[in-house]
């Protein structure tokens, strides 16, 4: 037997060990006592509500200004792959318009044959699909650069999150309107008050972008873009743009405010990288994380990872700040450009130690650590950030970030 066999028996047999004392420590009856209610429940409602006793929410941000905030979404309470709507994170650069989907037009116009307006119901009844899509602000960790980063999931990685999306493809509604030979992009823009606008290449509209107005099963929530929006897969959230008014096909970018002085990569050298689209792979510890409280003995720890790229192929978990790794289990189904939760099972012998989690997707893409990301990139950017998450967990049980 080598040392890599003995080691995984070793492993096993602890865990053994751990889960029946976990087991043993649940209280054994033959009764169970009735501690239900004794009056009648609520009666139906039109629209359901979740039970008084949960209190995940989203975080709110410290700011005199929210009509240009974010909120995050609470990753540590999340469970499976997707996220409700309501926690889905905002991000908002003036404030959540409040639109009458009759009133609501998408028009197309450029380098087309056939300049078209949609209203709502003609979208609605076009050919549609749903897609399971992970969104992520390329703001999203821009904590982790500097010495003090996230102290909990939510204020580290919150600003991504996974829904079921909804909508019509791009590239039907450009074939309806007759993109001619020379068009390479498009200017996409929202109907809320500052009229945000990306230039989006028309390669990428083509392969699998969705005009969306579904979520999870239901209509938009209004901060999610009600009544309509782009879903890019894969790239940084602010090219998803809400409240979609209006597509123009170019010949080149327009090179608008938000792919010029906000949404690119400061580098050493102080040159810029502009159009760095794709959100790469990324993972996250979610239990223990920040503010979570262990006892000795048998833990699972969870976690999530994604990648714009493509599909989760690996992750893998460290106990020892990185020094050994163990792959982790993936939960199923693992879909392209989409969250993927991991689990591992753990026994924790109440010593110090540093939790980490390391993904690779399907390209062969590995995430770095922040060291290795740092001598690429320095420290002068805010944007795209995937280096590792680390966890500390103190003698007492404590999680804090390391």
């Amino acid at each position: 037997m080598n040392e890599d066999r003995r080691q995984g028996r070793r492993q096993w047999l602890g865990l053994t060990a751990a889960w029946a004392t976990a087991l043993a420590a649940c209280k054994r009856a033959t009764t169970v006592e009735d501690t239900g209610p004794r009056m009648l429940g609520t009666p139906v409602s039109a629209y359901g509500e979740r039970s008084s006793f949960e209190t995940a929410k989203r975080a709110l941000p410290d700011t005199r200004y929210p009509e240009t905030a974010s909120s995050r979404t609470p990753l540590q309470d999340s469970c499976g792959m997707l996220t409700p709507s309501s926690l889905h994170f905002e991000r908002h650069h003036a404030g959540v318009p409040k639109i009458d989907p009759a009133a609501h037009r998408l028009l197309i116009h450029g380098l087309v044959d056939r300049p078209t307006i949609f209203t709502m119901e003609e979208l609605r009844r076009l050919p549609s699909s749903s897609h399971i899509y992970f969104l992520e602000c390329a703001g999203n960790s821009s904590s982790e650069w500097g010495a003090k980063t996230g102290a909990t999931a939510t204020q580290s990685h919150g600003l991504a999150s996974c829904s079921e999306w909804t909508g019509v493809p791009l590239s039907l509604l450009l074939s309806e309107a007759g993109v001619q030979k020379q068009a390479k992009w498009l200017i996409v823009e929202g109907a809320d008050v500052c009229k945000m606008q990306r230039s989006l290449p028309i390669e990428k509209a083509m392969q699998d972008v969705l005009v969306a107005w579904g979520q999870n099963g239901e209509a938009l929530r209004p901060e999610q873009g009600y009544p309509l929006r782009l879903v890019v897969p894969g790239w940084e959230g602010n090219i998803n743009v809400k409240w979609l008014r209006r597509i123009q096909v170019v010949e080149e970018p327009y090179m608008v405010r938000d792919e010029t002085s906000h949404y690119t990569d400061l580098m050493p050298d102080g040159t810029a990288r502009v159009f760095t689209f794709v959100m790469e792979a990324k993972s996250l510890i979610t239990y223990p994380s920040g503010g979570h409280k262990l006892k000795p003995g048998f833990c699972e720890i969870q976690g999530l990872a994604w990648s714009g790229r493509g599909r989760i192929a690996r992750v893998e978990v460290s106990a020892d700040g990185g020094r050994t790794w163990r792959d982790a289990a993936l939960g199923e189904p693992r879909l392209d450009k989409a969250f993927t939760r991991f689990r591992l099972p753990w026994n924790w012998d109440g010593g110090e130690v540093e939790l980490q989690s390391r993904a690779t997707d399907d390209t062969g893409y590995v995430q770095p650590s922040k060291e290795a990301l740092v001598a690429v990139r320095g420290l002068n950017s805010q944007y795209h950030y995937n280096g590792i998450k680390a966890w500390k967990v103190a003698a007492d049980g404590s999680v804090s970030n390391a």
